[in-house]
C-alpha cells in the first residue's frame, strides 16, 4: 500500500515573485496572489504546511474595478465600542492606502488562523513601482486573468 506524500516545512524552498497590479481586477489578482502564498500552484502542495511563495505587488494604486463598484464599495471595521462602525468607500482607500485594499482581499481568501497569519507575512504591497526586494531577485510572475479591464 503506498502512503500519501506529505511535504515537511524543511524541504520547502521558497522563491519571490514579483507581480505588476496595473490594469488588473482586484479579485481576480487577490485570489491568484492567494493561490501562490498557500503554495497551491506546487504539485506537492500540502494543506497544513506553510509551502507559499514570497509576493512583492507593484502599482497597487493602479488597480481597478469592474462597474460601478468603485462608487459602491465599501469597507467596514468596527473600533471596539457600542456604535463603534466605521466604514470607507472603496475609492476614498484607494486615496489614502492604496495598498489596504489589495491586503484585505488576499487576507481574506487565506485561512484565518497561524497559518494564514504566517502566510500574510510574506505578502509585500507597494502603491508604486518601486519597492526594497531587489537583492532577493523577484521574478516577474506572468499572470494573464481571462478578462483584462480596460479604462
Amino acid at each position: 500500500m503506498q502512503k500519501t506524500y506529505m511535504a515537511k516545512k524543511e524541504g520547502i524552498e521558497q522563491q519571490w515573485h514579483l507581480i505588476d497590479a496595473s490594469g488588473l481586477p482586484l479579485g481576480r489578482l487577490a485570489s491568484e496572489v492567494a493561490r501562490l502564498l498557500r503554495g497551491k500552484h506546487r504539485p506537492t502542495y500540502t494543506p497544513h504546511v506553510d509551502m507559499g511563495d514570497y509576493i512583492v505587488v507593484i502599482n497597487a494604486s493602479k488597480i481597478v474595478l469592474t462597474g460601478k463598484k468603485a462608487e459602491q464599495k465599501f469597507y467596514y471595521r468596527h473600533t471596539g465600542y457600542p456604535g463603534g462602525l466605521k466604514k470607507i468607500r472603496y475609492d476614498d482607500l484607494m486615496q489614502r492606502w492604496p495598498e489596504r485594499a489589495v491586503y484585505l482581499a488576499v487576507k481574506r481568501m487565506l485561512p484565518s488562523n497561524r497559518l494564514g497569519r504566517a502566510m500574510m507575512r510574506k505578502l509585500k504591497i507597494y502603491a508604486g513601482s518601486q519597492h526594497p526586494h531587489e537583492a532577493q531577485k523577484p521574478v516577474l510572475w506572468d499572470y494573464r486573468p481571462k478578462r483584462v479591464v480596460e479604462n
